[in-house]
């Protein structure tokens, strides 16, 4: 959006005398890859999405208008109820334990230790391997019947052969721990919004006999919360978009009993397996609305607990 107002302002303004016009052209040149890939590749795309959604399309014959029968179906289709609840329970919990424990480590590396590039590059790896089809293949292993996560169990004298991926009970939280996991680009961006406050701050609080834990509570989070912000809305938003484990993991089925059917993964049987393209397009909508109402709400709620300078 930032792109789209800096384009309204350069031509709003490209007639004033102060302007110069070989800046306005050098400065729409730099802007021109982003505006067509915007337009041709989301836009357009996007636009044609939300008209398909009001057709019966299979992508063999033409669209058939229905109005709005895709998005009555919805409301009773039962697969779409618990593709909305599965990822609305991996969204509540998965992401406050991943903000969570990305925050901890990000206090723990900024006291400063031996090899800090290593750890903070270490932490990193599982965010940019954490969606790969490799991993996801490694985690459908790890959490096997004979896999890493029941021999490591059967150490503390906990014996048990059951494979907590095949579990309807346990399946979803398997693909919570991985998210988890993947904590690495919150804990860096944490990292640099520690590294921002000033340390005369603690310093003071030190004096006045403020203990460590006051002084994470009174000065650490309320100058984070506009990082803590950031984070919990590209999370989310992140979160919603979940696919590639989910679909290794059940071998795009969604299973066991449904219990790891993403809202994306709904979203692609429908669209390429079923070949019901009209109904997947308004899935995707409701999706986008389900997110923006989300990213609304934080936003307003945001008001209560983010701090700014001013």
């Amino acid at each position: 959006m930032s792109s789209f107002a800096e384009f309204g302002t350069l031509v709003k303004n490209r007639h004033k005398p102060k302007d110069k016009p070989k800046d306005t052209k050098v400065a729409l040149g730099f802007l021109a890859p982003w505006l067509v890939g915007a337009i041709f590749l989301s836009l357009i795309p996007m636009l044609y999405s939300l008209g398909i959604s009001f057709t019966k399309y299979n992508m063999i014959k033409p669209p058939q208008f229905v109005g709005l029968m895709n998005y009555r179906h919805m409301l009773a289709d039962p697969r779409f109820i618990n593709s909305l609840t599965v990822t609305l329970t991996y969204v509540v919990v998965s992401v406050p334990l991943q903000l969570v424990a990305a925050l901890a480590l990000a206090v723990m590396l900024d006291h400063g230790m031996r090899g800090l590039a290593f750890y903070r590059s270490a932490f990193y790896l599982p965010s940019m391997l954490g969606g790969s089809v490799a991993v996801a293949v490694l985690w459908k292993m790890v959490f096997g019947s004979d896999g890493l996560f029941n021999a490591f169990l059967g150490l503390f004298g906990i014996d048990t052969s059951m494979s907590w991926i095949a579990n309807p009970d346990t399946a979803n939280w398997t693909l919570m721990a991985l998210h988890i996991w993947q904590f690495g680009s919150p804990m860096v961006i944490f990292l640099a919004g520690l590294r921002q406050i000033p340390r005369e701050l603690y310093e003071a609080a030190s004096v006045d006999g403020a203990g460590k834990w006051r002084q994470f509570r009174s000065i650490t989070l309320p100058m984070l919360s506009p990082i803590i912000f950031f984070n919990l809305v590209m999370s989310v938003i992140n979160s919603f978009q979940t696919f590639t484990q989910a679909y290794v993991v059940s071998g795009g089925t969604g299973g066991p009993s449904d219990s790891t059917l993403f809202y994306t993964l709904y979203l692609y049987q429908q669209g390429f397996a079923s070949l019901r393209m009209g109904y997947a397009s308004a899935l995707a909508w409701v999706m986008v609305l389900i997110v923006a109402l989300l990213t609304g709400i934080n936003f307003a709620l945001s008001k209560f607990w983010v701090h700014y300078d001013d």
